[in-house]
């Protein structure tokens, strides 16, 4: 009965009329050749012109493209194969030569296809396409002496042959050629290299004209008037770095139509095909989907015919099924165990980051920060340990729109806790464990400050990769920007900098001398003083900043410091004093002053560096040639001396000479006392005649001054 049913399908499939594949009135075989619309045979039975064949003596050409010898046309691919051409003299060996090929396509619908062309190498030596002078692929062999036979035989894997793929598709394309050459029987040389469609190369070439197929790929535009029996979607065709074709193709089954789809009524779908007949025989419903994939640049679709059944009860007997109850059984079972696996995904993702966390957590300093806090357990009290998630949350998981701003130790995060509060999140650089020890430092620093004018310390994070510093956010920027990047609205006046300067000093003589243990702060710089809303200063960034012993008067370390701030005494000697942080302050000092850069390039020689820049105008009697104007028109020329004269002091290079910081803050209050600005003061030109400056002498001569790098290490 089943062969019988099986016999009767075939009968009445193959019964079907003969499918159409040209326009009414025209052939569309040419010997064996199928020639199918857009083709046509003749001017009036193809799209256009590129499209006609002529058919001489039952062998297809395309007429528009040199007369090639048409093979075969695929309308699923859009691709269509021809004879082209090859010329080898194996009289002589090509060496560093080129070719052009001979087929153009440019100003053509027509492209080398990408997808079944190879470029393929016979001989020993190199060969490379070129695509308008750029080098699209390569191709490499090497030579064994062996006999024509053999080479014939061999696989094309680099030994007398190799070949590779092309990238995209071309419309044109060149050859270079470098000593391809292929031992024959000893009797001479030859080589060749050429694109080929894949697995049809022809490899014996006896000195005279040969033919190889070519695939090319063809294309047709909104202009082409064409009209599908299916639908009809655009395909984006690669021509290389970054450009496209866009080419329009009629849609095709494969396997499931019959005929043509560049025609009106040229398809006939078979969706009763045997397998459905069949499907429905036993009871079953046949689906039809739509299933597409991308094979290089085409895309084409086929109809995949799935057979469901719904047999909730049994054909013949009406009782529920076996198959309805294993189904239901193992649908179950599986739900059930899809279940079980994402809780223990769950749980173990959670172990996992909890261990990753402590991990971190000893990585970045956790076990140092106890062991501080076992050594001084009031040393934490106000200091807050915030998990990865809260400072997550708080930066829009470190957005790069929330940087402040970047330094030599981390970048700074501007953060909103849950509690409203916005704060300043520092994130190191990936460190090492010295880099560690500067930050766990920075902690223990901070948690023992508490002066108005340094950065309050809130807490800190070492859950993370690297670890995070949570301090007070201060809104106005650094005194740096403030300085250098002035504007005409927002004037820096006297009275500003010699508050911010007081403010500066008073929170370094605070460290110096009223903390419980002293701290050098060892980087002083205007980049580190940071000014809120009401321009008041904060003292920041104690990453290399040390605690000192009472019965001690120095540290001796690696010079570190900032170029243009670092003390030429400690450069020298590598001991660190509290002298060494009033050098740097009378820098800051000297920047208020004159508003100029710490290190400028526009100044020659050594006045490059601000510091002895200044030494060199006082000693000389020109120092208000080099204060800011702002300064001039709002302080008296004594005040001015005053201040210069301090700053002087600071930057004394005997730092047994120089001034405490308690000095230094009692000097500007006084200054700060007796200064009463005013609009109204001298004529600066009528200063700059004036005579020479009276100059306090400091014991050693002034010389160039020595600084070094950020972080300069012997």
């Amino acid at each position: 009965m089943k062969l019988f049913f099986l016999i009767l399908l075939s009968l009445t499939t193959s019964s079907t009329a003969d499918p159409k594949y040209a326009k009414p009135g025209c052939n569309y075989m040419c010997g064996e050749v199928k020639i199918p619309y857009p083709f046509g045979i003749g001017a009036n039975c193809s799209i256009n012109k590129w499209y006609n064949v002529d058919c001489n003596s039952s062998t297809p050409y395309l007429s528009a493209l040199n007369s090639l010898e048409v093979l075969d046309i695929n309308l699923d691919y859009q691709s269509v194969s021809v004879n082209v051409s090859m010329f080898s003299d194996c009289r002589n060996p090509v060496r560093n030569s080129s070719q052009i090929s001979n087929i153009n396509l440019d100003g053509t619908p027509f492209l080398f296809s990408k997808l079944d062309n190879k470029f393929v190498v016979e001989g020993c030596g190199n060969a490379v396409i070129l695509d308008h002078g750029r080098v699209v692929t390569a191709c490499s062999t090497i030579c064994h002496n062996d006999s024509v036979s053999e080479i014939i035989s061999s696989s094309c894997l680099g030994i007398n042959c190799c070949q590779a793929t092309i990238p995209y598709n071309l419309k044109s394309y060149s050859m270079n050629l470098t000593s391809l050459e292929r031992q024959l029987g000893g009797d001479g040389v030859c080589g060749s290299a050429l694109l080929v469609k894949e697995n049809s190369h022809v490899r014996s070439v006896a000195g005279n004209i040969s033919y190889v197929p070519i695939s090319l790929l063809w294309t047709l535009t909104e202009r082409d008037q064409f009209n599908c029996c299916s639908s009809r979607f655009r395909v984006d065709l690669d021509l290389g770095n970054g450009n496209s074709l866009a080419s329009y193709k009629c849609r095709s089954y494969e396997g499931h139509l019959k005929g043509n789809p560049y025609i009106v009524d040229g398809c006939e779908l078979l969706l009763d095909t045997q397998e459905c007949q069949w499907c429905r025989y036993h009871g079953g419903d046949c689906h039809y989907e739509d299933v597409y994939h991308e094979d290089g640049n085409m895309i084409i679709s086929k109809l995949n015919m799935t057979c469901h059944y719904y047999p909730l009860y049994n054909h013949y007997e009406g009782k529920i099924s076996l198959g309805v109850i294993l189904g239901v059984s193992i649908s179950m079972g599986v739900l059930f165990l899809v279940a079980i696996s994402y809780v223990l995904y769950k749980v173990i993702k959670k172990t996992k980051a909890k261990r990753r966390r402590k991990r971190f957590f000893k990585r970045n300093g956790g076990l140092l920060l106890k062991q501080q806090e076992e050594a001084d357990p009031y040393l934490f009290d106000k200091t807050i340990l915030f998990t990865s998630r809260e400072l997550e949350k708080a930066t829009d998981y470190f957005n790069e729109n929330r940087i402040l701003g970047r330094g030599g130790q981390g970048t700074v995060y501007k953060g909103m806790l849950i509690d409203g509060r916005i704060v300043a999140v520092k994130k190191s650089k990936v460190v090492d464990e010295r880099q560690l020890e500067q930050f766990i430092n920075e902690v223990v620093i901070l948690s023992q400050v508490n002066h108005r004018n340094v950065v309050k310390l809130l807490g800190c994070c070492l859950e993370t990769e690297v670890p995070l510093l949570v301090s007070e956010f201060i809104p106005n920027g650094t005194l740096y920007d403030r300085i250098h990047n002035v504007t005409d609205e927002f004037p820096m006046s006297l009275n500003m900098r010699l508050q911010i300067a007081t403010e500066v000093a008073g929170a370094v003589s605070y460290l110096h001398s009223e903390t419980s243990i002293p701290i050098y702060h060892r980087d002083i710089k205007t980049t580190n003083i940071l000014l809120d809303d009401k321009h008041k200063a904060k003292v920041s960034d104690f990453g290399t900043s040390r605690f000192v012993s009472l019965d001690q008067t120095h540290l001796t370390i690696l010079v570190k410091g900032t170029f243009g701030y670092l003390d030429p005494e400690y450069f020298q000697s590598s001991q660190f004093t509290e002298k060494s942080d009033v050098y740097s302050f009378g820098v800051v000092l000297v920047e208020l002053l004159t508003g100029e850069m710490p290190i400028s390039l526009t100044r020659f020689g050594e006045n490059r560096s601000l510091a002895t820049h200044f030494m060199l105008a006082m000693e000389e009697g020109r120092v208000m040639s080099i204060i800011d104007a702002m300064v001039i028109k709002e302080g008296t020329r004594d005040e001015i001396l005053i201040i210069a004269n301090l700053a002087m002091r600071c930057l004394n290079l005997n730092g047994k000479s120089r001034p405490t910081m308690k000095e230094v803050v009692a000097e500007l209050e006084n200054i700060r006392v007796s200064h009463v600005p005013s609009m109204v003061q001298t004529n600066f030109q009528q200063i700059m005649q004036k005579e020479e400056l009276h100059i306090i002498t400091y014991g050693e001569s002034t010389s160039t001054l020595i600084s070094v790098e950020d972080n300069f290490s012997k």
